[in-house]
C-alpha cells in the first residue's frame, strides 16, 4: 500500500467516467470506474459530478490522508460513517419536492438569479446556477458570497432573486451577514439552511430545509434541492427538460 501511494505523489490521476475500453484509460496511471446508472437524456449532468466527488475524489482523498497522517483516524470514521448513511438522507431530502415544486411557481417569472455559497458550498452554487440556466434559459451566475460586496451587490434589487446557502459550517456567520445585506436592499432571498436554524430563517424570505451532515458532504444534500429547483422553473416556464437546447451529451470540437 505505501508503494503505491508513493507512485501516486508525483502521478497524474484521471478520474474517468466513459464505457468500459475507452482509448482516454490508457492515459491514465489510475483509472477508477464509477457504477452510475445508465443516462440517456442531456439533463442530470450532476450524476457524474456528484459520482465523482463521492466516489472516487473523496474516498482516494481520505485514504491518501489517513496513509500520510493528514486525515485523523477520527475524521475518517466520520466521514466513512457520513456515506454509508448518505442514501437515506437523500432519500429524505427527497421529499421535500412538493414543497420546492410550490416555491418555484414564486419564481418563474425571473429573468435572472445570484447563487451564494462559502468554502465547500461555493462549488454547488455554481453548480445550481449551471442546471438552472442549462434547463430553464434563465441567466443565473453562482458567486462566492465572500466577494458579493466587490460588484455583485449592485445587482440587488426587488427582481433579482438571491439562492444562498447557509448550512452550518465555520463560514455560516458571514453568509448570514451576507443574506441580512441582501434583505435590506429589496433583494428576495431563497435561503437553504439546516432544519434547526432560527437565524438565517428571520431573515430569508423562502427557506429550505436540510438535514446536517459531515461539512464536506453538505454539498451533495445540498445538491438535491437546488437540482429540484432548476428542474421546477424549467417545468413551470414549459421547456423541454429532457433535451436543452444547443447542448449535447458529448463535445466534438474544440
Amino acid at each position: 500500500m505505501r508503494q503505491f501511494f508513493s507512485r501516486l505523489q508525483n502521478a497524474l490521476i484521471r478520474f474517468m467516467y466513459g464505457r468500459n475500453g475507452s482509448d482516454q484509460l490508457n492515459m491514465a496511471l489510475l483509472v477508477v470506474y464509477l457504477i452510475l446508472w445508465l443516462l440517456r437524456l442531456i439533463f442530470a449532468g450532476t450524476k457524474a459530478a456528484l459520482g465523482v466527488t463521492v466516489c472516487d475524489a473523496l474516498m482516494l482523498a481520505l485514504a491518501v490522508g489517513r496513509e500520510k497522517g493528514t486525515v485523523t483516524e477520527e475524521y475518517y470514521r466520520e466521514v466513512a460513517k457520513g456515506l454509508l448513511e448518505l442514501p437515506a438522507v437523500l432519500e429524505d431530502v427527497l421529499g421535500l419536492g412538493d414543497r420546492i415544486a410550490d416555491l418555484s411557481k414564486i419564481f418563474t417569472y425571473a429573468h435572472n438569479f445570484i447563487y451564494l455559497g462559502r468554502g465547500y458550498n461555493y462549488p454547488t452554487a455554481l453548480e445550481g446556477a449551471l442546471k438552472l440556466k442549462e434547463i430553464s434559459y434563465i441567466h443565473a451566475e453562482g458567486y462566492p458570497a465572500a466577494e458579493m460586496k466587490h460588484g455583485a451587490i449592485a445587482l440587488i434589487d426587488n427582481e433579482m432573486p438571491t439562492v444562498a446557502i447557509a448550512t452550518p459550517d465555520n463560514t455560516y456567520e458571514k453568509t448570514a451577514s451576507n443574506i441580512e445585506e441582501i434583505r435590506a436592499r429589496g433583494g428576495k432571498i431563497i435561503a437553504v439552511i439546516a432544519r434547526d436554524d432560527t437565524h438565517v430563517r428571520r431573515s430569508a424570505d423562502y427557506t429550505i430545509e436540510v438535514p446536517v451532515v459531515t461539512d464536506c458532504l453538505m454539498p451533495i444534500v445540498v445538491s438535491v434541492p437546488l437540482q429540484l429547483l432548476a428542474y421546477y422553473i424549467a417545468v413551470n416556464k414549459g421547456r423541454n427538460v429532457d433535451q436543452p437546447r444547443n447542448l449535447a451529451k458529448s463535445v466534438t470540437v474544440e
